[in-house]
């Protein structure tokens, strides 16, 4: 029973063949398709409309230098929304539920945001791992606490999406089992635990939407102190 809790966050697959690629692919399908036109249907415009506000959140931090990343950005936060919804249906997988994934985007990038102030403004970049003003006895922990927390952020940041999504998913089947396991002796206290995971799966999509825009966030952020 306990083994099975888990068995939601094993990747899928067919005939020995992983199935991992089709479901982070899946999430391009319900993307606009090219047309000759600016606006096809109603659908259209508001996913259009959507895209621009998330740019817009996105490149709020960002001054006229960071705009440069607008499309990466904005590309992983819709790619990452999209898998993080898809996956509260049921009988779906979640790419985000597992870390060596969370990870590959994230280390790419942040080294990306790293190397992007290495080469446009070395000593500042250099000059964050020392603050202003330090005691000389301080300086060699200093520069070793803060290059820790430099080395750790692509992992705290992979640790973060995973940790919250996984959380839910186990909360959500553990509560639906509950329901479903109570409904024949006590329909009372059934019926309770079906509200509360109505609400927890509320809280849920909630989650999968502020956990897309944090991950995203978090990098602009690098970026802004690299740029």
């Amino acid at each position: 029973m306990n083994l099975s809790f888990f068995d939601q966050f094993s990747s899928p697959s067919l005939l020995g063949i992983p199935l991992i690629l089709i479901s982070m692919t899946f999430p391009a399908l319900l993307l606009p398709s090219l047309d000759n036109r600016w606006i096809t249907n109603r659908l259209s415009t508001l996913q259009l409309w959507f895209i621009n506000l998330v740019t817009k959140q996105l490149m709020m931090p960002l001054d006229k230098k960071g705009h440069k990343w607008a499309m990466i950005l904005t590309s992983l936060m819709i790619f990452l929304l999209l898998i993080n919804l898809l996956g509260l249906l049921p009988y779906t997988f979640t790419p985000t539920t597992q870390l060596s994934m969370n990870l590959a985007l994230a280390f790419p990038l942040w080294l990306a945001t790293l190397l992007t102030g290495l080469r446009n403004q070395p000593s500042a970049s250099l000059g964050h791992l020392l603050p202003e003003g330090t005691p000389t006895p301080l300086i060699p922990a200093l520069i070793l606490i803060e290059t820790t927390s430099l080395l750790i952020r692509p992992l705290a940041l992979g640790v973060r999406l995973t940790a919250n999504l996984t959380a839910g998913h186990l909360l959500i089947q553990l509560i639906s089992t509950a329901t479903t396991a109570l409904f024949s002796t006590m329909p009372a206290v059934s019926l309770l635990t079906l509200v509360v995971l109505f609400l927890l799966t509320i809280l849920e999509v909630a989650v999968a939407m502020i956990q897309a825009y944090v991950f995203v966030l978090l990098l602009s952020l690098y970026l802004q102190e690299n740029i």
